[in-house]
């Protein structure tokens, strides 16, 4: 295992991530993912709004968190600074492997070997989820093995620093919400207020069903994609106030964008990385959605805003 050095404590909290640089990483560390995230799926006890299923930055990567299973417990991690995988049994034992070089189907492969020497069964689903860049089951994806060591921990400097600001935050708030999480269906980082009221959503999938059974607004970075071209913090409220779009968002760089029935504040990565102040500008950003669109929905924000 590397040891930490000198510089690894100087690299910047926030440094560029071109999407076309690292997008076949982005693509095979999507689907480690939703392999992992499947399997915290499967095995943990269902919880409101999905939230048995999410993973979480850790101090070195990617993590299920504790996992309840029979009489003891156990932990899936991605090391994203020394590229392992590790499982971790309430038992002392530790099966792992290294995670470069790796196609999906390997990587599923080791990952299921990896548990069962622990005695851990799961049954998973073992196709992408909603993934515009591949259908291929998981264990014939021999295609997506890229994988640039520096982005991936880059990626992980980025997350770490964003739970940061988004723990802040989440912090302010006296309400229902969310903790900072990352839901492996689009991985992005991710977090959402509730209003305490009920506001059933007409139609979408099951998903959709349980994940906006009440009033939320929610906050969240992810890296780009197909259509996205580049990272970026957005914000939303569901049901939609009247008006959404016309709220005033800080920093200056930030900005609403529509789609058919759908409104999002939309501030890129490179907007917050040009700041004086990242962190402030994120916070500025994540304050100003919060507060144009929990007035226009009628929240009580004096009672549940952190005296």
């Amino acid at each position: 295992m590397r040891s930490a050095t000198a510089s690894d404590s100087i690299q910047p909290v926030f440094p560029p991530l071109p999407i076309d640089e690292w997008e076949e990483t982005k693509n095979t560390l999507h689907l480690y993912l939703q392999i992992v995230g499947k399997v915290r799926m499967a095995l943990m006890p269902k919880m409101n709004h999905w939230w048995h299923v999410p993973l979480y930055v850790s101090p070195c990567g990617l993590t299920t968190h504790l996992i309840p299973y029979r009489d003891g417990c156990f932990e899936i991690e991605l090391d994203l600074i020394n590229h392992e995988l590790a499982v971790r049994s309430s038992s002392g034992a530790v099966q792992g492997f290294a995670l470069e070089g790796q196609s999906v189907a390997q990587f599923l492969r080791q990952l299921f070997e990896a548990l069962r020497k622990l005695s851990i069964y799961a049954t998973i689903r073992p196709f992408p989820y909603d993934v515009p860049f591949s259908t291929i089951p998981f264990a014939e994806d021999e295609r997506h093995a890229a994988w640039d060591a520096d982005y991936v921990t880059r990626f992980w400097r980025i997350l770490l620093g964003v739970n940061g600001v988004f723990e802040i935050f989440r912090g302010r708030y006296l309400g229902k919400s969310t903790s900072v999480h990352l839901f492996w269906h689009h991985m992005d980082l991710a977090l959402t207020r509730f209003s305490g009221h009920a506001a059933p959503y007409d139609g979408g999938t099951a998903a959709d069903r349980e994940a906006y059974s009440h009033e939320v607004i929610s906050f969240g970075f992810w890296a780009g994609d197909a259509q996205v071209r580049e990272p970026a913090f957005y914000a939303y409220a569901y049901p939609e106030p009247k008006g959404l779009g016309s709220v005033a968002l800080h920093p200056d760089a930030a900005y609403w964008t529509t789609a058919p029935g759908f409104t999002m504040a939309y501030l890129s990565y490179e907007a917050v990385r040009a700041a004086n102040s990242p962190r402030e500008a994120i916070l500025e950003f994540l304050d100003s959605t919060w507060q144009g669109a929990a007035n226009l929905a009628g929240w009580d924000v004096p009672a549940l805003t952190m005296p």
